[in-house]
This record gives structure tokens, sequence and C-alpha cells, in this order.
């Protein structure tokens, strides 16, 4: 988690202020609960609320115990007990330092996803607009990376926007998979502490309680979380290798904005590179690699281990932090998109007609000859366009064992454009629900 691909909102989730003031409300609230059950004092489930709820957390001062104690949440306690005075007895009874953790960890987890649901909604926002913007900017398909068929810009992005609004499902499912809390105490057994509590906890927090803790939280819900994260970060590249291919000097379909003042390379004055799409498959190259130990942590000795802690105190930041970042930046990137129709149509013109071969092919097929010859003689006259250069009507016009199933006019009805885009509607009433 670096400044340079961080964003303010996401980074304070982790910050050690928000992670102390957690730790108060979750210790706070479970005391609330003993308080209402009768297991210790009303007064004094007051007096931390007073105290602690108006502190201002010395943070220097809760490293400066852990020297000492070795033990974070020993550290934070102790500090609180300064704070508090002698009330302070009675917080964290019959808990163990997991529930606190796993129960803080789950809060950020769930405050990242809400942050990251928004993120989408802005990407899908932009991807519409500029969707339908484009819807009947006719281009090139590629398949393998060469010309296939013809689509439009518009039906690219309403492909970006389908994959975004199922990641934005995903994210929701992983949110709820990871809003639980464990107030059960060592082992998970509530030998120490009423159940009561676990719910109340939870219900204040705005999570479940957890059915089965083991002292820890099953540590599948988080993998999930992360995979979940990966997935997203996918999406995020597959879009920007998109826009890297179509940014291509020999291509530029698309460019990235290039901004006044902006510099492309520190030797040659003319570049305008696709610096943000590139800097996107990085991160998201990051945010993938973040999901494998969440999936290594969820095999813990017994009912629990510290295995997963160093993991998921450097996952938790880094991959939510980063993929924030990663969305927003891909928001910018489709929002100010330059996009060139006229280099769209040059292209498509580029191979002289082969585009249309499929419908030449299906034709002859209609008009009674065997699929194996109608593709041979579409393919042979193909072929001279690709060595020669030749125009693919005009080879197609001159071979007579061609026109003796196809007339002419027959022929030029095959290479209409508008043959390829007669559904782009459906496509956007079934992406956006409107065309």
């Amino acid at each position: 988690m670096i400044p340079r691909y961080s964003r303010p909102e996401m980074t304070a989730i982790w910050s050690p202020e928000t992670k102390f003031r957690i730790w108060f409300e979750i210790e706070a609230h479970a005391l609330d609960a003993m308080a209402e059950i009768g297991t210790v004092p009303k007064s004094a489930a007051q007096t931390v609320w007073e105290k602690g709820g108006a502190a201002t957390f010395d943070i220097d001062r809760i490293d400066e115990i852990e020297r000492v104690t070795k033990h974070d949440v020993i550290a934070f306690l102790t500090h609180l007990a300064e704070i508090v005075g002698e009330d302070a007895r009675f917080v964290h009874q019959g808990m163990t330092s997991s529930d606190v953790l796993d129960t803080c960890f789950n809060i950020q987890l769930v405050r990242a996803a809400d942050l990251l649901i928004a993120d989408v909604d802005a990407l899908l926002a932009a991807l519409k607009r500029r969707a339908f913007e484009h819807k009947n900017t006719v281009t090139i398909g590629r398949s393998h990376g060469i010309h296939a068929e013809p689509t439009t810009f518009g039906v690219k992005l309403a492909q970006a926007y389908a994959e975004f609004d199922r990641n934005r499902a995903r994210l929701v499912a992983a949110r709820d998979e990871v809003a639980t809390c464990a107030i059960s105490g060592a082992v998970g057994s509530f030998a120490n502490i009423d159940p009561r509590v676990e719910e109340h906890v939870a219900a204040a927090l705005g999570l479940k309680p957890e059915p089965v803790s083991t002292q820890v939280i099953p540590r599948d819900r988080h993998a999930m979380y992360f995979a979940t994260l990966g997935v997203v970060a996918s999406s995020i590249e597959r879009v920007a290798t998109e826009i890297r291919h179509l940014q291509r000097t020999e291509v530029l379909e698309a460019e990235e904005y290039f901004s006044p003042g902006q510099k492309g390379s520190s030797a040659m004055p003319h570049k305008r590179n696709p610096v943000l799409t590139e800097n996107l498959t990085g991160l998201a190259r990051l945010v993938r690699g973040m999901a494998l130990p969440a999936m290594e942590n969820v095999a813990l000795w017994h009912e629990r281990d510290i295995s997963h802690s160093s993991v998921e105190r450097m996952i938790g930041p880094d991959a939510t932090v980063t993929l924030d970042f990663a969305l927003a930046r891909l928001t910018s990137v489709i929002d100010k998109l330059l996009i060139y129709p006229d280099n769209m149509q040059k292209n498509l013109d580029r191979l002289g007609g082969l585009v249309h071969s499929q419908r030449v092919l299906l034709a002859l097929t209609q008009k009674g000859v065997s699929r194996e010859d109608a593709y041979a003689l579409v393919q042979r006259n193909a072929m001279r366009v690709w060595e020669e250069g030749a125009d693919f009507l005009t080879e197609l016009k001159a071979d007579p064992d061609v026109t003796a199933a196809l007339s002419e006019a027959e022929l030029e009805e095959k290479f209409d454009l508008g043959y390829h885009t007669k559904h782009v509607d459906t496509i956007f009433r079934r992406v956006f629900g409107t065309a």
C-alpha cells in the first residue's frame, strides 16, 4: 500500500486510528450486552463508553506497550485501562483476542467492499454512457488478433458493462460472505461468555453472528472475498488489454486521453503511450496474486493458529486499496477515451472485403453447393486478396464457379455492413434493458 496507488477514503479504513476505534466499539458493545445480562455493572459499561468514546487513542503509547507485551490486543487493552480507570477490569471478560481481531477485520472488509461497489457503479455509468455514444460505430471484430467480422464499438463497451455488472453482484456476495462477527471466547465454546453478547455486538455493528467460529472466523469466507477481488482485477486487465491493443500505431482505433503538457517518452518527443492501461495491467496482477495466500489461509491447525495473521495484515489493505485505485483509474480512462471511427473504417476496408467471406460461404451453400466446395471456392479467392492485395468482391465476380451459383447483384448484397449490426438493439436491450 503506497501513496502512488492509494486513495484516501480506502486507505483510512486500514489506518491504526480506524482499527483501534473499531476494537473499542467491539469491546464497548460487548460490555453493554454483559451489563444487560447482569454479568457486569451497568455503570462500568457507561464509564467505558464515556471515557473511551471521547478518547483519542495514542498509537505511539500502544506501540510502546506492545514492545513489552509482544501482544497487540493486550497493548490496546492496557492503554484503554489507562484512559478508563478502574472499570476497565470488566472489559474483555470471557473474550479472546480473535474475537476482537476477526470481527474488526470483517468490519474493515465490509467497509472496503462498500467502496469497491461504489467504484464499480461509477465505472458502469461511464461504460454505459460511452456504449450508447458508440452503439452504431462499426468496427472490426478480431479473433486471434486477426480481422474476423464487423461489430460495433458500442457492443465492445456493452460487453465490458455486462462483465462489471456481474462483478458488482460478486462483490455484493463477497461482502455478505465476510459480514460476520465472532464473540465466542477461547476455542469458540462460549464457556466464559454468553452467546447473547455475540448477538448484541453483531446487531450493533451490522454483522451476523458466525454460526461456528472455533475461536477464529472460518477463513473460507475470506478466501472467497479475495478471490472475488482477483476476478474483478482480471476484468480490469481484460478491458485494459483491449485498449492497449486498439492504441497500437498500426491500429489506432482508440487511445487514452493525452493531456496538455503530458510527455510520452524521455527520449522520443512524438510518443503517446498507453501508460494508464499498462499500469492497470500491472495492478491487476498484484490483486490477483493476493487471492492465493487467502486460500492458503483456510487450513489452520485445530481450532486456531496465527499463520493467517501476517498474510491478512498485508493483503487486507493492499488488495482493497489497489483495486479501489484501479477501478477509479479505469473509470477515468473510459470516461476520457479517445475513439477514432475513421480509423475503424479504414481498418475495416484494409483486407479488401474479406470480412464478408462467411456470408458468401453461406450463400453458396443455400444455392446448393456443398459446404466443403463452397469453403474451397471462397478460400481460394480470399487467399489472392491476402497474398496479392486483390479486391475480394472483384475476385469473386471473376470466378465462374462462384458466379455459376450467385449473380453479381447477389454477391454485392453480401458486402453490406448493415447486415452485421442488425441485432445491436437486441444486445443492448439484453445488457441495459433498453436500446
